[in-house]
This record gives C-alpha cells, structure tokens and sequence, in this order.
C-alpha cells in the first residue's frame, strides 16, 4: 500500500440547506510537509464540523482507494484525489481487501481498519450531485475509516504496512450486509446473507454503532420472515 496523498481541512460553510448554513470539513487540502502528527481523534490541522455523526476514535482517518476515481470520472462525475473528504488517498487495497480490525503501521503510528463509510447528504452537496451518495453506496466504493491504536508521526508519502491481518469480513463485505434488503435476496442466498450478516455481528473491531445497525436490519428481516 502506498500513500498517494494526505488531506485535511478545518470546518467551513459548504452550503445552506433549509436557510442555515451548513458546517463541514470535507473540503481539504493537500499537506505539502512530508510529516505530520497523528493523534487519536484526527491528524494535525485536520477536525470535524458535526461530532455526533463524523470523527471520534472510531473515525479519526478517512482512507479512499485512489484507484476508484477513474470510475467515478468514468461514471460522469467531475471529481479527482481528496474530492470525497479522505484523509489519505492510498493505492493497492481497495475494500475488498481491507479487512475489519486489520492493523496497519503508518510511519510510527499504528493504525486499525473500523468501518465503511456510510455517506450523508454533505457529500452531494460537496460534488453538487445529489446522485451521489446512492452511486457510492449502489457502487460499494465507499472507503474506510481507521482508528488510531498509536499515535505518532506520519509521511503523506511512501509505504503504509501490514502488520496484523484481521480474521474478519471485508470492508465490503460488511458495506454489503449493512445495505442489504433481505427481502430482495433470493430464496437460495438467504441462508449465506444471514450466515455473512452473523460474521459481521460477531466481529470485535467493528464499532458498536456500526454493528447495531445491521442488527437492527436483520431483526427487523427476520420479524417480517416470522410474521
């Protein structure tokens, strides 16, 4: 894997919405240092507008593939590295490798893959598409975000290395199960929906919030299924 650029940005005015402006950190710039401090909740000069739904220890980095932004070019989108509020663009693992609760070194810090991104409407009004976050969700190019295990100093070029591989579902494997219409699955693939669903339920590193909302899903599912 290899860091392809690091972004950060402080919260700003993106846009109004209903007449009130709206608070966000998802335009960034592109660090020019060759280092910069990681602490646990964010990289140096880098903060979220909205602590509720974005940042904590669970979402300190926002990593995207840069290998997906010729297909979203491709798609018709007008949109190039650090168009979708990442952290870090990263080549050589998309999230169908990366897996929940690997660990990563980044220059002296190390780092833990937590959760797909899930996005909101902020990330339509960024790219002034509101198709967006449906293509993103529909294409499973999401990204991830990382929690940090040890702070310290990181390159915004240069290798990041695996030290600790997850025996745990994908990032997009757990992308999937989170955005499954269990009633849509066909008869036949029930049974491996619910048995991958499991896996992601019993998956320690994936955040708690996370995890109760595919629970919430596959009860609702199976409510339905009983009735």
């Amino acid at each position: 894997m290899e860091v392809a650029g690091v972004y950060v940005g402080e919260p700003s005015v993106l846009g109004y919405r209903r007449e009130r402006a709206v608070l966000s950190a998802i335009t960034k710039t592109r660090v020019t240092a060759p280092e910069l401090t990681l602490t646990e909740l964010n990289l140096d000069g880098d903060r979220q507008a909205d602590l509720k739904v974005h940042g904590g220890v669970n979402k300190a980095v926002y990593v995207y593939p840069a290998e997906h932004y010729p297909a979203w070019v491709a798609d018709g989108f007008a949109v190039e590295p650090g168009g979708f509020g990442e952290n870090v663009s990263l080549t050589g693992v998309t999230e169908a490798d990366a897996r929940i609760g690997d660990v990563w070194a980044w220059g002296d810090a190390l780092v833990q893959v937590s959760q797909p991104r899930q996005p909101c409407f902020k990330l339509a009004m960024k790219t002034d598409r509101k198709d967006v976050a449906p293509a993103m969700i529909d294409s499973g190019r999401t990204g991830w975000y990382l929690r940090v295990l040890r702070p310290g100093t990181v390159p915004t070029a240069g290798a990041i290395e695996v030290v600790e591989r997850a025996d745990a579902p994908s990032v997009e494997e757990v992308h999937v199960i989170a955005f499954t219409n269990f009633g849509q699955v066909p008869a036949e693939r029930v049974d491996e929906a619910l048995a991958l669903a499991e896996r992601v339920l019993a998956t320690p590193a994936l955040p708690k919030s996370c995890r109760a909302g595919v629970q919430s899903t596959v009860d609702r599912w199976r409510a339905r299924r009983a009735g």
